[in-house]
């Protein structure tokens, strides 16, 4: 079979229905790579360092053939994980600039059959596309809220009445306090984050407002890109409102059953900010499994925490909603309707 160098647009348009590989080492890989992407490396870490050094050191010519002698050993491994990967042998592939590794890989493969569609340009070209997909101005529209008044569980909601959301600590892993790393996976590395994000904004129309949760500018080790945080503190934003015994039970019902070590290990994070008495009753409280009382200990830092967050970064509440006793679904109505109602998109 034939090869096609395609452009990214291209790429990933047939991405819907091709597997898709990547060649490049395991570290880089790790770091960060296409979405929905199969590690396949041609040169692993220690020979891929190896291979650079004596391109610079002696010639391109050089540094080719020695990655051809690391590599040669194991050219029927590499066939049978591909065929493995890509049954119909039609694969999509790259590498880091679309060179030598993903040329000799479109190689092996079309030696067995495979067509090859191979991205012009490598995983640089899609790296690019995602860093300026995620600065570009966009039509934000915040939720935003005290801790506890259900932000995510609406901004879900949202998603499932057809409205364009992007769900930041989703894709973070992290729900964006002390305690939101529990439970969750692996956070991403900030370049990988960036390219999801970047694939969620692709998918989104670009003339509709998209639903984003309030978030500080780090959502556990992950960094919003500077130019995307400025435009979510300048976006206009609906607060959401809660008793505080509503708050209370809501974050009870997703953080109680959580593993006490963790919890303990996440209040004793807070303890400068809470305090010494603060904590040691918070623990204790957790310690006598009574959560509403520990969960009311730490709520006094994290509402003193957005109070000043509101203050100093946001002048630009359209609306505050009082949905005390209000149920997820009537609520997801009234911000529907809510945002009907505002002409801010189009000043």
């Amino acid at each position: 079979m034939t090869e096609q160098l395609v452009s990214l647009e291209q790429f990933l348009a047939l991405r819907a229905t091709l597997p898709l590989i990547d060649a490049r080492s395991e570290g880089e890989f790790a770091q960060a790579h296409i979405v929905g992407a199969y590690n396949l490396p041609i040169l692993n870490d220690e020979e891929r360092k190896l291979v650079g050094t004596i391109y610079k050191q002696k010639s391109s010519e050089a540094a080719v053939l020695k990655g051809f002698e690391l590599v040669g050993p194991r050219f029927a491994d590499i066939m049978k994980e591909a065929m493995q990967i890509c049954p119909k042998k039609k694969v999509l592939l790259y590498c880091w600039r679309g060179g030598m590794r993903s040329q000799i890989l479109s190689w092996l493969l079309s030696m067995v059959g495979f067509q090859v569609f191979r991205l012009e340009g490598g995983y640089k070209n899609y790296r690019t596309a995602t860093f300026e997909s995620v600065r570009k101005p966009l039509l934000l529209l915040v939720l935003g809220g005290r801790t506890g008044v259900g932000k995510t569980v609406l901004l879900q909601k949202l998603k499932n009445q057809g409205e364009a959301i992007l769900d930041l600590e989703g894709l973070a892993h992290h729900k964006g306090s002390a305690f939101g790393g529990i439970g969750q996976l692996s956070q991403p590395s900030n370049e990988y984050f960036e390219n999801l994000l970047a694939e969620e904004i692709w998918g989104l129309p670009a003339d509709k407002p998209i639903w984003v949760e309030n978030e500080s500018r780090k959502i556990g080790t992950v960094i919003l890109p500077d130019v995307f945080f400025t435009q979510l503190q300048s976006a206009p934003m609906i607060e959401i409102i809660q008793s505080r015994e509503q708050r209370i039970k809501h974050i009870a019902a997703e953080y109680a059953s959580l593993p006490r070590a963790d919890l303990q290990a996440a209040i004793k994070k807070l303890s400068k900010k809470l305090g010494g008495l603060r904590t040691q009753l918070a623990l204790e409280a957790l310690e006598e499994g009574l959560h509403a009382r520990w969960i009311d200990e730490i709520l006094s830092y994290y509402d003193k925490f957005y109070d000043y967050d509101l203050e100093n970064n946001h002048a630009n509440i359209l609306k505050s909603l009082d949905f005390t006793d209000v149920k997820w679904d009537e609520g997801v109505q009234i911000l529907l309707k809510t945002k009907n109602e505002l002409t801010w998109k189009k000043k």
